[in-house]
């Protein structure tokens, strides 16, 4: 389980949730074809679930969300994810929103022809 301790304000799962589930929406409303990972904590099993959602859909775009970034126990983890994502899916590009609120602009900086 992802320790929310060592996320910035107190965000925790409690406050993180809904608002991811609203970025979503917010997501599939501004069109995008949005398919979510969510991926364990373990090195392995979250690169295999990466690779298995490589396999089963062909991506351009893919955001690594915050609660990996920004958390220091998650460094190897972000770098396994950023190495598997362009091994995996060559010309992938990746882009990073600052809080779920700002996850469509972020996608649209690298979608914008």
């Amino acid at each position: 389980a992802f320790d929310y301790s060592r996320m910035p304000d107190g965000l925790d799962e409690a406050v993180l949730t809904p608002r991811i589930k609203a970025a979503n929406a917010a997501l599939r409303e501004s069109g995008f074809d949005a398919v979510p990972c969510l991926i364990d904590t373990s090195l392995d099993r979250a690169e295999a679930t990466v690779r298995e959602h490589l396999q089963e859909h062909a991506f351009g775009l893919a955001m690594i969300g915050g609660a990996i970034r920004m958390a220091p126990e998650s460094t190897l983890l972000f770098e396994r994810l950023v190495n598997v994502l362009t091994e995996a899916a060559p010309g992938i590009r990746l882009c990073f929103n600052t809080a779920p609120e700002n996850t469509v602009e972020a996608l649209r900086r690298w979608i914008q022809a």
